[in-house]
């Protein structure tokens, strides 16, 4: 408007400008209140694709992780079974045989990464839907040794941790939807809803070329609201 050659077009200008003005704020000032600090414990609810656009973008840094800074598998309610043992049993299709020291036998799972079903605990991983080096990378390395741990033995959220078969899990490694998804296509939209849930609720980043892969494969699905309580 600096160089508006008449009064006329100014008015005209700043006619046009206005609405764009006034959307423009209340769009910034909806967007800073969905980025309000959140506290440890929080529960809220929003769209997947709102709760990706809320990820802080940064680069990502694996120097100096190891696998063994995240403690894994613990008994944290002290009732014999760990970590692992207490995901196949609440993820059995068919309840395994328990017998001491929460050794488990017989029952069945199914592993939705690759749209099979697997008899025995034996075929079985349990997968960090966000994998430990991922988690590092994208934030987890400034974390307390305590932090890392609970991080590796979340029992808080079902969508942290899942039963799948070895072969997939093998297969995924540390790889972000960028370079990994699940073989069976019918569950991707779940797999990466809950990858967005999972970082959401743990306060990680995501780096350029996983939000724009993440934003892709959501366009292929329905915008599903998720809910989250903040672990940190």
């Amino acid at each position: 408007m600096r160089f508006a050659r008449t009064a006329a077009a100014a008015a005209t200008c700043a006619a046009l400008l206005l609405p764009l003005t006034a959307h423009t704020a209340a769009a910034h000032n909806a967007a800073e209140a969905a980025r309000q600090v959140r506290a440890p414990g929080e529960t809220f609810t929003l769209p997947v694709r709102d709760a990706l656009a809320q990820l802080p973008v940064r680069e990502e840094n694996r120097a100096g992780y190891e696998r063994s800074k995240f403690r894994h598998w613990i008994d944290a309610d002290k009732d014999g079974c760990n970590t692992r043992g207490e995901v196949l049993k609440a993820e059995a299709v068919i309840a395994p045989e328990q017998g001491p020291r929460c050794a488990l036998s017989g029952g069945e799972w199914y592993s939705p990464y690759d749209d099979r079903y697997i008899t025995g605990p034996s075929g079985l991983d349990i997968d960090h839907l966000v994998p430990l080096a991922e988690a590092w990378d994208s934030g987890a390395s400034a974390w307390t040794a305590g932090e890392r741990q609970d991080y590796a033995n979340d029992l808080g959220d079902a969508r942290a941790l899942i039963a799948v078969s070895a072969a997939s899990n093998r297969s995924k490694a540390d790889q972000d939807p960028t370079t990994w998804l699940p073989p069976a296509v019918g569950y991707r939209c779940q797999y990466v809803t809950d990858w967005v849930a999972d970082k959401t609720r743990w306060g990680l980043n995501v780096d350029t070329a996983e939000r724009s892969a993440l934003s892709e494969e959501l366009s292929h699905c329905t915008d599903v609201p998720i809910t989250v309580v903040l672990a940190r």
